[in-house]
């Protein structure tokens, strides 16, 4: 059944006249005339009477199709809100998943903007290692994937970022006061590793080799947030990503840039073989003006 023919019912309804319902509906008499009578004609009934004065007056099988009507022009009308608010990103789910640096140190404060801008959007965060997220992916278990590198891109397209990591020192180190570290300085003291990163562990390794310096691995610890709170409790040092030194700046960490620069990537990642969602594009928006242009 035609919705403007019901709209139009229900405005003659409400209005009592059909002068009246073209007003408000903002066309002219005749065409509001034209259909009501169709509307009549498809459900084979009358649908008002003459009244005093000339007014419409519905009968009383239109007073129940009335009520029916209004219940579905209801319906139709949250469809058509609902419909716009899918189509500009502001109704649905998101679910991405991230290794617990991201969990931990990125997404927090992007989530919060992201769903506080879009009342009607849910998000559902997964922590799992990076290997873990990329294997994840065909079961089509989440609409984004964050992990560290490398990805396999065979079914995903992939968008890498940099970020030059960051010496973070316990607040009474000897070292605090310096402005720059180097392999040189931190040669021999304690060190807090990130075991989980082997990325991490070869390029640290390997720039400490080639200054001939040596690391005093005391710990190993799987994720960032470990290894800053370590170094928080006075356990050595640690060299790790600036979002992950800037989480735990409040407990007393001194950051200091590092040279040669250590190098850590992560990918963002959703399926190949199909585009992005509203909600999950406005999301790698989101994400990329907090990581700056990729690589």
């Amino acid at each position: 059944m035609d919705v403007k023919l019901l709209e139009a019912f229900r405005a003659v309804v409400d209005n009592r006249s059909v002068t009246a319902a073209a007003q408000a509906m903002g066309v002219t008499q005749p065409a509001v005339s034209g259909q009501i009578a169709k509307l009549e004609e498809s459900v084979g009934f009358p649908l008002f009477e003459r009244a005093a004065g000339g007014r419409l007056k519905p009968t009383p099988e239109g007073m129940l199709f009335y009520a029916e009507a209004t219940r579905v022009l209801g319906e139709v009308d949250r469809l058509t809100a609902t419909t716009a608010q899918i189509r500009e990103g502001q109704s649905g789910r998101l679910v991405i998943a991230s290794h617990p640096a991201a969990a931990i140190s990125l997404l927090p404060a992007l989530v919060a903007d992201f769903v506080a801008q879009r009342p009607g959007v849910s998000v559902r965060m997964i922590s799992r290692h990076s290997d873990v997220v990329s294997a994840l992916l065909p079961t089509e278990g989440y609409d984004l994937g964050i992990a560290e590198l490398p990805v396999d891109e065979t079914d995903v397209r992939l968008v890498r970022y940099q970020m030059r990591c960051v010496a973070i020192l316990p607040p009474r180190h000897a070292l605090a006061g310096r402005k720059l570290l180097t392999p040189a300085l931190l040669s021999g003291q304690p060190m807090v590793a990130p075991a989980r990163s082997p990325q991490m562990l070869n390029r640290v390794y390997g720039t400490f080799a080639a200054a001939n310096a040596q690391i005093n691995a005391v710990v190993e610890a799987e994720f960032f947030a470990s290894c800053c709170a370590l170094v928080a409790a006075g356990t050595g040092w640690s060299l790790v990503d600036p979002l992950s030194a800037r989480s735990f700046a409040s407990m007393g960490l001194v950051t200091r840039p590092f040279e040669p620069a250590v190098v850590y990537e992560i990918g963002v990642f959703h399926r190949r073989d199909r585009e992005p969602s509203v909600l999950a594009a406005a999301f790698l928006e989101l994400l990329d003006s907090k990581l700056g242009s990729p690589r």
